[in-house]
């Protein structure tokens, strides 16, 4: 008898497959398949929202983010380590490291983000002695002559740590070099955001999202194909357009919402036009040069061409939201969601002020909190559902 041959499933799906399967590997089976490639490879791990990724590849390792645990692990072991009243990503990571999932990592970097992640830090090199640890602090004055020498300094420090892990130096060609295919890579990313801004109902935020997780796993020369194979595949897709509302998605740069929590918001009636998740890939907003000094060139970059975020000092106080603002009125959003984890000190200390800023310009929000594990949606698809069908009534009637 016959059977029915198996359809083919459309390029973009594969691709979307592909990205949903390194998403909830919680063994990081990729980051052990690339070092087994070539024995006496090494990957070193870092945490959200920025690390110099370029310093990493330039050694000659995988850089691997970690952003906890999302809502498939269960923490035991992580809640003996940290009280209950901070966010999840803490707990859930100790949870990843204590049950060897983690084991493949020589090392963890821990970005300044906020006083739980610096404790984190001081945690890690308690637990995993054996390990590279290292606190990246960041500039607080974006002066050359100030913020810019000691950030400049830090990265020095850290060069000269992964030279000495990986048994050779990281000379400024190699340097230079890796920034040019960090480059490339910004730039595919931007324009995915475009092609998204553009056509969102043709470019799904859940897929966006799972093809950013993928770049926290991937070679960043892989990641780069794979964003261009799915821009080049999706338009070949037709995919119903809707009357949903345009929304800016802020606070969630830090600790992840659940890949549920972003379906019930597009689900709710919202196209998310623009986010502030894996800033990491989009901190830096153009091309750093290859022909210079490349820590002086990643050091201005991080000065003066960078994403806004909570987790990022502002020198400037009049400078609160404007970064929002652009990015509302480039995106042509109608509207702002903030969507914070609870017990997120910056992001949720940040928001009244943000508020304010969007009030004075008209621009509506809604706002809610979250957890890595949070199970259910309903609440939050209704609040963004109602929050959607206001913005479409109001607009109707203006």
């Amino acid at each position: 008898m016959n059977q029915a041959a198996t359809p083919v499933k459309p390029e973009v799906l594969q691709i979307v497959e592909r990205c949903e399967a390194l998403f909830e590997d919680l063994h990081f089976n990729a980051v052990k398949e690339w070092k087994a490639a070539v024995p006496g490879r090494q990957a070193i791990g870092y945490m959200p929202v920025y690390v110099p990724r370029e310093m990493i590849h330039a050694a000659g390792m995988l850089p691997v983010g970690i952003l906890g645990g999302g809502d498939q692990l269960e923490v035991i072991q992580g809640d003996a380590y940290y009280q209950s009243y901070i966010c999840r990503i803490p707990r859930s990571t100790i949870e990843l490291g204590l049950t060897g999932r983690l084991d493949s990592l020589d090392g963890m970097l821990f970005p300044s983000i906020c006083d739980v992640i610096r404790n984190l830090s001081g945690m890690w090199q308690m637990l995993f002695k054996d390990k590279y640890v290292r606190y990246i602090d960041v500039p607080q004055n974006y002066d050359d002559e100030i913020g810019g020498k000691f950030w400049i300094e830090e990265m020095q420090v850290l060069r000269e740590d992964l030279a000495k892990l990986a048994g050779k130096e990281i000379t400024d060609e190699a340097l230079n070099a890796s920034i040019a295919v960090y480059n490339e890579n910004r730039q595919v990313i931007r324009e995915l955001y475009a092609m998204r801004a553009a056509q969102p109902w043709q470019v799904p935020t859940s897929e966006v999202y799972l093809l950013q997780r993928a770049g926290m796993v991937l070679p960043v020369e892989e990641h780069t194909q794979l964003l261009r194979d799915y821009m080049a595949a999706v338009v070949k897709v037709e995919r119903p357009r809707r009357d949903n509302a345009r929304v800016v998605i802020n606070g969630s740069f830090c600790e992840q919402p659940p890949l549920s929590l972003i379906k019930s918001v597009e689900m709710a009636g919202c196209y998310v036009v623009d986010d502030d998740w894996m800033l990491v890939s989009r901190w830096l907003l153009d091309d750093v040069p290859t022909d210079g000094n490349p820590l002086q060139e990643l050091s201005k970059a991080f000065l003066h061409r960078s994403a806004t975020t909570a987790a990022k000092y502002d020198a400037r106080r009049e400078d609160k939201g404007q970064y929002l603002l652009h990015q509302v009125k480039s995106r042509g959003a109608e509207g702002v969601v903030f969507a914070a984890p609870s017990f997120c000190d910056p992001a949720l200390l940040e928001r009244p002020m943000l508020q304010d800023v969007l009030a004075k310009h008209g621009v509506p929000y809604t706002a809610f909190k979250y957890a890595e594990n949070t199970g259910q949606m309903a609440p939050i698809r209704e609040q963004a559902g109602t929050f959607a069908d206001s913005i479409k009534l109001w607009s109707a009637a203006a």
